[in-house]
């Protein structure tokens, strides 16, 4: 009767002999929930103490890398992106029109106040209709959007778009929003994750995914911005800015007929929304109507 209530011994010996790494103690999840909760910290206090004030747009930004080091960034990875989308344009006249118009932009709006160096480049891709700016001032466009465009004006809306990605330094931002992100998320899996249970083996995919809706959000803020001051850029350099509401016309004929995301997963805004947010920014600008004699 005095060893009913005792273990069989070869569950004492199957116990005895588990791996030290397999048996769950409370110990290792609070070395391990410790760990997160230093990685959390670091992450959030590095990201907190990165803010930065841009004089361009008048706000204030979390930004760990400094201009110099974006112009770096961006020259350093001009080869890859001219190998993705066919190099350089060969039509020199295409080219040139390109110069002319992005440099028209920057002389003489609050561009010039930046100091980045600016370079525009014609895509000889035919297929991928597309514009986009790395950091520090390297700004593309392919030829399969430049020959759908219809007026100087709408390359101007393009160029003027991009151009506002780096002097607002969305890339820097974006940048650092990835460190915070990504710190957070190794101190989510670091402080969830049992490898003898199941149910926690996919904390690392849950996590990744919803890193990759925040910087989707950010990616949408950054083109709307990107479009209102766009409207700005535009008008001082003697451009008509509903040409800017003309591309996004552009872009939904270039889509019709083909699959496209929800909005909510897309890094850009649906081209409808942002003709509304456009018509916005050029109410806002000139409220009594656009002048005569602007660019179209």
């Amino acid at each position: 009767m005095g060893y009913q209530g005792r273990p069989k011994f070869n569950q004492v010996v199957q116990t005895r002999a588990m791996p030290l790494s397999s048996r769950p103690t409370g110990r290792s999840r609070g070395g391990r929930f410790l760990v997160a909760l230093v990685l959390a910290a670091f992450a959030i206090i590095s990201y907190m103490g990165s803010r930065v004030y841009n004089p361009i747009t008048g706000e204030d930004q979390y930004i760990n890398i400094t201009p110099e080091q974006e112009i770096a960034i961006g020259l350093q990875a001009v080869p890859e992106m001219e190998q993705q989308f066919g190099g350089p344009e060969p039509d020199q006249q295409a080219q040139a029109l390109i110069d002319a118009v992005g440099q028209r932009l920057v002389a003489n709006s609050i561009a010039s106040q930046s100091g980045y160096p600016f370079e525009f480049t014609l895509l000889a891709d035919q297929q991928t209709i597309n514009a986009f700016a790395l950091p520090g001032g390297q700004i593309f466009i392919t030829d399969a959007l430049l020959v759908r465009l219809e007026t100087e004006g709408q390359l101007a809306g393009v160029l003027g778009h991009e151009i506002v990605h780096v002097i607002a330094r969305h890339g820097a931002q974006q940048m650092a929003q990835q460190q915070l992100s990504d710190g957070l998320t190794g101190a989510l899996v670091m402080a969830t994750y049992d490898p003898n249970d199941p149910r926690t083996q996919n904390t690392a995919q849950v996590a990744m995914m919803i890193s990759q809706l925040v910087a989707l959000r950010y990616g949408r803020g950054d083109e709307l911005q990107a479009d209102e001051l766009g409207v700005t850029i535009m008008s001082q350099a003697g451009y008509d800015p509903r040409a800017m509401i003309g591309v996004q016309e552009v872009l939904i004929a270039a889509s019709q007929g083909q699959a496209s995301q929800p909005e909510i997963l897309s890094t850009h805004p649906d081209p409808g929304n942002r003709i509304e947010h456009i018509q916005a920014a050029i109410d806002a600008l000139y409220p009594n109507g656009v002048p005569d004699g602007l660019t179209p």
